[in-house]
Order: structure tokens, then sequence, then C-alpha cells
């Protein structure tokens, strides 16, 4: 199997996330022709990809993963997030692809995912993390950065585009408080101690945190943000970090996923597994006042050679 041969592929998919609508546009760019079903009632829900649906919609999947599979003729099933994987094994004729996000190899998610394993072709994972709690072999691929759309700009022009004050140091945590798994009460209390630490209040120091916006702003937000906080309690390879490290916005992280890979040669940045160790990373990267050095080093996973990467895959449990 050649890039050059058309292949058509089955993707399953349980919400139209920004991340794997990238992955679709990028597989297409490189030739694949890519038909994509969804689980029903979909909803994005800042990234938790199995977030809104209960077995009465998972149920009605099957049917459709059928009807498709009877009326197209395809090379391979694609399965992304664990729990679309039992609709693609269900099938014997062609190979099984599943890609896993993070979520998905914990709790129940991950006994679905984990009970599916063995009968897949190929599993893709984020994080040396994920494969170790997965308990089997996986290709490690992060999620893929988009350069052109997360480019270098004016912080002072990013601050009047978002309406922040731009004489103001802004510390971004780029979810809803709402969200559980990214732990936004961790956040405040990092930022309140870090407050206390530069002798600073609230009026100087300000976390901001963003929720329902269009995804082309964000890298606006990441231009006029000071630092980005990421204090989740487990990820696979979050997004919001490799944005950030485009446009040369330091982070602070606790330990999840593939967060201190991607940091390693970056600076200023820091991975803190307790909440002082953010707490000084925070108040080393503000002192500093600088960019970080972040997009030399995302560049290695450009959609672009993460497209290639997926397609090394497809000819490898293809080939006779």
């Amino acid at each position: 199997m050649t890039h050059e041969t058309s292949l058509r592929v089955l993707h399953l998919a349980t919400s139209n996330e920004v991340f794997f609508s990238q992955q679709i546009e990028t597989l297409e760019r490189k030739g694949v022709n890519t038909t994509v079903l969804v689980v029903p009632g979909a909803d994005q829900i800042d990234g938790d990809m199995g977030s809104g649906r209960g077995p009465m919609e998972y149920l009605r999947f099957l049917p459709q993963v059928r009807r498709e599979l009877r009326s197209g003729e395809y090379d391979l099933i694609h399965a992304n997030y664990g729990l679309t994987a039992p609709f693609a094994i269900t099938q014997f004729q062609l190979p099984v692809v599943v890609t896993l996000w993070g979520s998905d190899v914990v709790g129940a998610d991950g006994a679905v995912t984990k009970a599916c394993a063995w009968r897949c072709d190929a599993i893709t994972v984020r994080s040396e993390e994920m494969r170790e709690l997965l308990g089997r072999d996986a290709h490690i691929l992060p999620s893929g950065i988009d350069l052109e759309k997360f480019e270098l700009m004016d912080r002072e022009a990013a601050c009047e585009q978002v309406g922040w004050d731009p004489d103001r140091t802004h510390v971004l945590f780029p979810y809803s408080p709402d969200y559980e798994r990214k732990n936004y009460p961790l956040a405040e209390r990092v930022v309140e101690r870090t407050r206390d630490r530069l002798g600073t209040d609230e009026d100087e120091l300000a976390l901001q945190t963003i929720s329902g916006v269009p995804h082309e702003l964000v890298p606006v937000f990441m231009n006029a943000a000071d630092a980005l906080l990421l204090t989740s309690r487990h990820e696979g390879s979050p997004n919001t970090v490799k944005e950030a490290m485009a446009c040369n916005l330091p982070v602070v992280s606790t330990d999840v996923g593939d967060v201190r890979t991607r940091l390693r040669n970056v600076s200023p940045s820091g991975v803190g597994e307790t909440e002082v160790e953010l707490v000084d990373h925070l108040v080393d990267v503000l002192e500093s006042g600088v960019r970080s050095n972040g997009r030399g080093e995302v560049r290695e996973v450009s959609w672009d050679r993460i497209g290639d990467r997926i397609l090394e895959i497809y000819d490898q449990v293809l080939s006779p």
C-alpha cells in the first residue's frame, strides 16, 4: 500500500471535536477518502469526547455503522475514542485502528477500551502514561497542532482584541471553571498563592477562563496571556499546551499525559507534581516576563507530520 493509493477509511467518533476535525482534514489533504460517523446526540463540551450520551444513543449508533459498512467499500475502520471501539470490532472483514484521547483509558470508559483492545489491529495513544494504563503495545502519537492558525502576534494588539487590560498580568485557564476534570479550584489556589508571593492583587494579576469561544479566537487569547495554567487531573496529549507553545506562551502544568515530554526543552515553563511546585513555576515564569521558545519545540507535532505517521500505521495494518 502506498500513500498515492486512495484509501477509503470509515471514521467513528463520539463528537466532532476541533482536533478530530483537524485530523480528518489532514488525512483528506494527503489523499485519504474519509467518511465520518458520529454517535447521535454528540455535543462538543470543552474536549470531553464521551460526554452527554447514554446507552440509547450508543444503541442507535450500531445500526448506523452497519448500514454504512454495507453501502460503502472501505479499506479499514478508524475508531476515535475508546467508546467507539465496540462498533468497529463487531465486524470481522476490515482491520481496525483505534485512537485513544486520554480519559478513555481510565474509569468506566477505560474498562470498555481495554476489553476491546485485543481485537484492534493497531492502537494509538497520546503518551507513555496512557500506554502503561492501557496495558498493551500501542503507538505513541500526540494530537497535532496547526502552526498556521497558532501564530505569533503582538501582545497589546491581542489584549485589545479580547478586551483585556494590557497593563495587567493575565494567567489563562483555557477551559470552563465547571469542567471538573480540569480542576479549576486548584488553578484558583495556585494563582492566589502566586499573588501572595509576588505582592500583587486581583487587579494586577488576573486568572482568565475561556469557554465556548470560536476556535479561531483561541490563538488571540494565547498571545494576550502571560502564562497558561493547566491543572488537570489527567490528560492524554492536551492540545492547549501545544497551542500555547506555538504562540510562545509559557506553560505551567500538572504532570499529566505527555506534558513533561512536550515541555522538556521549553523555557520559561514548568511541570509541577504538587501545588507548591506549581506556584514556584508560575512565580518564576511571571518574574521572568518573557515569552517561551515553545514554537520551535512544537514543530515536531505539526498536523502534517502527524498525518504522515497515521498513514504509516494504515500501511502497516493493510500490509499482507
